[in-house]
């Protein structure tokens, strides 16, 4: 491994025994502070981006996470454990000491019931993350995403062992993956059962490894596929999809893949929850003698009358023209919040135009101040 690589929790941010959670919190800030989608171009962004990516990679599976805290680097390389062995370092000789209580209480060796090392197992859950515009968020619209999934080994079929030949039964075992162990102990001669040493856990031994995958069965590759993005779907949210991620073991299921959201803000729009929010000035004119404004909305442009007399930070709704509900029911609305926009640069003759205007107004045009002025009566008599 290049010195240059940085510690793993280094570059999330997080300290060696934080939780899974705190894990995924920190890596979703940073694939989202550095997608290429977010910094077009940009070499350094895309450099942080991968680095966080297999930084969790590793930190967020507990298997590797564990050979990595361990062994460090060499822990978590493709050929570290690897070959006749089978899948990789499991601790071998590690006791299983639940078997100790079991000689106490009767079970014996062979007494508790033990997790076949052969048995079909569901893969892990791959992940990867996508950025999609406002629009496309409450629209729905179909992305693609890239992945590294894990995959059974298309030369052995999975097996690990090289063609022609098939994973032998491991003799030490049985098949089990596990061997009995006594031990000495001042209650006397005590039986336990540890990970077998020759197969590691895996009740198998290969003696000709395949060349593909080194033996393990499983070769990582990266994968782009075509995700449909719900309309509805908001930032931070998960789509899960079904089958697409880590292949199982043994015959067993492949995970799933989960897909971290990320919504990029729009210039006019915000979002809250269904509804759709924004911002729209209109003159000094238009909101004291009323007038047909344009609006923007999802779906285009609308034509919308604003009251004689509206005031600065009056909203006024649009029925339906909102976010389309996940769940396929219902539609939010959109609040449009007015702005008025007072004039500048004006000319001699606008004011005065203006100023005949404020000389001919009275307390019946301005309710607001007449209502200010009034309680300032109240308070100081004057």
């Amino acid at each position: 491994m290049p010195d240059s690589k940085r510690d793993y929790y280094e570059v999330l941010g997080v300290q060696k025994g934080a939780s899974d959670d705190e894990i995924k919190k920190a890596y979703r800030k940073l694939a989202k502070q550095y997608h290429p989608d977010l910094n077009p171009g940009d070499k350094n962004a895309e450099a942080k981006f991968k680095e966080a990516n297999e930084a969790y990679e590793v930190l967020s599976d507990s298997d590797k996470r564990a050979r990595y805290d361990q062994f460090g680097f060499a822990g978590v390389d493709p050929n570290f454990g690897g070959g006749a062995g089978g899948a990789g370092y499991s601790g071998a000789g590690g006791f299983d000491f639940t078997d100790i209580f079991d000689s106490f209480f009767g079970g014996g060796f062979g007494g508790a019931r033990r997790q076949n090392p052969n048995a079909p197992r569901r893969g892990s859950d791959a992940e990867t993350s996508v950025v999609v515009s406002f629009e496309e968020a409450a629209k729905g619209c179909k992305k693609n995403v890239k992945y590294h999934q894990i995959e059974s080994c298309p030369d052995c079929g999975g097996s690990g062992a090289a063609k022609g030949t098939s994973p032998k039964t491991c003799p030490h075992c049985g098949g089990i993956g596990q061997v009995r162990i006594n031990q000495r102990t001042p209650f006397g001669v005590m039986q336990s059962v540890g990970t077998c040493d020759h197969c590691r856990g895996t009740g198998k031994i290969i003696e000709t490894p395949c060349r593909t995958c080194d033996g393990k069965g499983r070769i990582r590759r990266e994968k782009t596929i075509e995700i449909t993005v719900p309309a509805g779907i908001d930032d931070e949210q998960v789509l899960n999809v079904g089958g697409r991620g880590n292949a199982g073991a043994n015959g067993g299921p492949n995970g799933d893949l989960h897909v971290f959201v990320t919504v990029r803000p729009h210039p006019i729009y915000t979002r809250r929850g269904n509804d759709v929010w924004c911002e729209m000035p209109i003159t000094f004119t238009q909101a004291a003698l009323g007038a047909d404004v344009t609006v923007p909305t999802l779906d285009g442009k609308v034509s919308y009358h604003v009251h004689e007399g509206t005031q600065p930070g009056d909203v006024f709704k649009l029925k339906g023209k909102g976010i389309q509900s996940l769940q396929g029911r219902g539609r939010g609305d959109q609040y449009v919040q007015v702005t008025v926009e007072v004039p500048k640069n004006l000319s001699k003759r606008q004011k005065e135009i203006l100023s005949e205007l404020e000389s001919s107004a009275d307390d019946r045009n301005y309710q607001k101040r007449k209502t200010f002025f009034g309680k300032l009566k109240d308070m100081f008599g004057d």
